[in-house]
């Protein structure tokens, strides 16, 4: 999925809790699922920044091209700019985005 053009919030804005815990009816069992997708969420997005960050790195790094090294400075602002992990998550869980399945679901009936 792709983070970048995904219609999240990028202020705190309040949800109804009726919508979030409607597919589990539980609240703090949605909640759970929507901060493990944020963590997942937020592990790719660190990952994808480290690596466009790691085409500046250089073994020589002079005064100079610390200063003058704007495109690094781009990429990392436009990545600040982003919406955080959470609204990201949150959004795929109203949209219905997300996959979640209980422990020891589906074991009893293949026996």
């Amino acid at each position: 999925m792709d983070y970048k053009k995904m219609p999240a919030d990028k202020t705190t804005r309040t949800h109804d809790t009726n919508k979030i815990d409607a597919p589990t009816e539980n609240i703090y069992e949605a909640l759970t699922i929507i901060a493990k997708r944020a963590e997942q969420i937020n592990d790719d997005t660190r990952e994808e920044l480290h690596a466009k960050l790691q085409e500046f790195a250089s073994s020589t790094e002079s005064l100079e091209e610390i200063f003058e090294n704007k495109e690094q400075i781009e990429v990392s602002r436009f990545y600040e700019s982003l919406p955080k992990p959470t609204a990201l998550a949150m959004q795929e869980w109203l949209d219905n985005n997300i996959y979640f399945r209980r422990e020891g679901e589906g074991e009893g009936e293949e026996k």
